[in-house]
């Protein structure tokens, strides 16, 4: 349901050009960070792979979900998901640390392992532009691809397509998000 949705919005998004923005968009693949370590992360490197992709804080009512996505992490992990932690200072300036005080944090209080990039923008403000994967999932998916607020969630299927959004609210183990997870890792079976 919500990937015919999705389907038929891309399809018929234009640009003031006229082209189709899903023809133009490409998928997450096309797309790389730094890790919280320095060294360079492609999405490319997670084909094959589900991808759980959430804009992080360390200093958000909502950092507790870390608790929450590493629980999902170990659930899923081993049939394919990836939870990427994408910390963020864009809201509330929730996320102050250095990339060394947030790896600290997370493993330290959450024992975050999944992976975790150096800290970037997720959304367009003022003069600063939202890194470009947040920028082709706004393209692709509309407003509920957008992140409002930390820990906005966006699932990211084996072939690199974005399929799934979930707002803060919507905790990573949640019966909705879980069973996004379950059906984007058996079409890849």
């Amino acid at each position: 349901m919500r990937l015919l949705t999705l389907t038929m919005v891309s399809a018929l998004a234009l640009t003031s050009a006229g082209t189709v923005l899903a023809a133009d968009a490409g998928n997450a693949y096309q797309f790389s960070f730094t890790s919280i370590d320095g060294k360079q992360m492609s999405m490319a490197d997670f084909k094959g792979k589900t991808v759980l992709v959430v804009n992080t804080a360390s200093q958000c009512g909502f950092t507790p979900q870390y608790s929450a996505l590493e629980a999902v992490y170990k659930k899923y992990k081993d049939k394919g998901l990836v939870v990427l932690g994408v910390p963020s200072n864009d809201f509330g300036g929730q996320e102050p640390g250095s990339n060394a005080e947030i790896k600290k944090f997370c493993e330290g209080n959450y024992d975050v392992d999944f992976p975790l990039t150096t800290k970037y923008d997720v959304i367009t403000k003022d003069a600063v532009t939202a890194h470009p994967f947040y920028k082709w999932a706004a393209a692709t998916g509309g407003d509920a691809a957008v992140p409002k607020w930390n820990f906005h969630k966006l699932l990211i299927d084996a072939n690199g397509n974005l399929i799934a959004e979930f707002p803060t609210k919507t905790k990573p183990d949640a019966p909705d998000v879980e069973k996004a997870i379950e059906a984007s890792l058996a079409a890849k079976g």
